[in-house]
């Protein structure tokens, strides 16, 4: 989990200047959410797939018994952000809508796997 809040410590830090890329800070956000989720599997004795796949990392959770919420699950959205963005394609330039959208997601996980450690 240590991981998982240090990435979304960078995601949340913004834009602290023009050339910090919002592409960076969803990957960011993205990188919470699978640190998270993956905090998770390990706490339950599962092994986890190296993957940057949420939706993945969700549907082990789900084998393992745990009842996923579904603002947790519109998480899996993030996945595009772990590969696609972070080179140059053909995908239209990050703005901020789309940054708040993945920090607030990542935020969801990270409290969501936090309040499930906590059991």
């Amino acid at each position: 989990m240590l991981r998982a809040k240090g990435s979304l410590a960078r995601a949340n830090a913004g834009r602290l200047a023009p050339e910090v890329l919002y592409e960076d800070l969803c990957f960011d956000a993205q990188q919470a959410a699978e640190k998270a989720l993956k905090a998770l599997l390990l706490a339950c004795k599962r092994p986890f797939p190296k993957t940057h796949d949420i939706g993945l990392l969700l549907q082990q959770l789900v084998a393992a018994g745990i009842d996923v919420p579904e603002e947790v699950c519109a998480a899996e959205v993030l996945s595009f952000y772990a590969v696609v963005t972070r080179y140059p394609g053909d995908y239209p330039d990050l703005d901020e809508a789309a940054y708040l959208e993945a920090l607030e997601l990542a935020r969801r996980v990270v409290a969501w796997v936090e309040a499930q450690l906590e059991c």
